[in-house]
């Protein structure tokens, strides 16, 4: 199984911390709870540098783990942002190998 990054964009004007909200998410993160391997945090304060594209923030991240990227797909499809303008990346994350600081196979 692998890990994947969900870093969570923000729609614009996104206020966080309403009853409404909380709920979704909290159904949402209960609903993945076999395969969130961490929760995660919020981000509050930010700052960009380069194209991070127009109309949302980073919001925060978990990470999760699924058999392939098509499954952690599926997973991040019920992320709450998505209803509501903002959205969801999602990446998987390599590994480095211990000690090369490469990544892929080990070469022994």
């Amino acid at each position: 199984m692998s890990t994947f990054v969900f870093s969570y964009r923000a729609p614009g004007g996104y206020t966080p911390g309403s009853a409404d909200a909380r709920a979704a998410w909290t159904a949402w993160l209960e609903s993945m709870s076999a395969n969130l391997k961490d929760l995660g945090n919020p981000v509050f304060e930010r700052s960009t540098l380069g194209n991070c594209g127009t109309g949302t923030a980073l919001a925060g991240y978990s990470l999760v783990t699924a058999d392939d990227l098509e499954a952690a797909v599926a997973l991040a499809k019920g992320c709450p942002f998505l209803q509501q303008g903002g959205g969801i990346e999602v990446g998987v994350i390599a590994e480095l190998n211990p000690g090369t600081g490469s990544v892929g196979e080990d070469p022994a």
